[in-house]
């Protein structure tokens, strides 16, 4: 009895390190060769992945990022989304390299776009360095605090205010994003 009780406590060991090890399907999500976790920890709060998708450039629709959106509740509404208050992130993994002044264009122009002008908009440029093939930039909007940027692991700072993260938000599920399919899959359509 007491072997049969240790075999089946090895096997359920074993069973459970390998399925929450990092091939398992159920533990990351894939689009073009970029993998993201299904989920995230914020400040004690678990964040699932709503969706991932493209970002394309140019009329040759050349891919320059996977995006990934986590929120505190799933939601296919980008209005709910966006309005929510709740702590959302958005990684962005740079599958191309791309120089400093075009991220930067391509940020104030899109920030623009969606009403946001000014100091907050500069604030995030000084944080925002050129993007190497590999590169991950993070948003994570916490209410209360702001939205901090991570380059990588490395915190680069925090902007203020529910407003500039609307308007980051509005950038990528909002009626006039880079490219539809980046938000198609974003609100949990097919990513590509």
């Amino acid at each position: 009895m007491k072997q049969l009780v240790q075999t089946t406590i090895a096997s359920l060991l074993v069973f459970g390190l390998v399925s929450l090890g990092p091939s398992s399907p159920a533990a990351a999500k894939d689009c073009v060769g970029v993998s993201m976790a299904n989920s995230v920890e914020v400040e004690g709060t678990r964040l699932v992945l709503n969706g991932m998708g493209i970002r394309e450039a140019t009329i040759l629709q050349v891919d320059v990022y996977v995006a990934g959106l986590y929120l505190e509740n799933k939601s296919p509404d980008a209005s709910t989304i966006i309005n929510s208050e709740q702590k959302k992130r958005l990684v962005m993994e740079f599958v191309r390299d791309v120089e400093r002044k075009k991220v930067h264009e391509a940020f104030k122009e899109s920030l623009k776009t969606n009403g946001m002008t000014g100091a907050k908009v500069s604030e995030l440029l000084r944080m925002v360095p050129a993007a190497k093939k590999g590169t991950k930039l993070t948003l994570t909007y916490i209410p209360g605090k702001g939205t901090v940027v991570h380059v990588g692991r490395s915190e680069k700072g925090v902007i203020e205010g529910a407003d500039f993260a609307k308007a980051w938000l509005k950038i990528y599920v909002g009626p006039r994003p880079p490219n539809p399919g980046l938000k198609t899959g974003l609100l949990g359509g097919t990513c590509g």
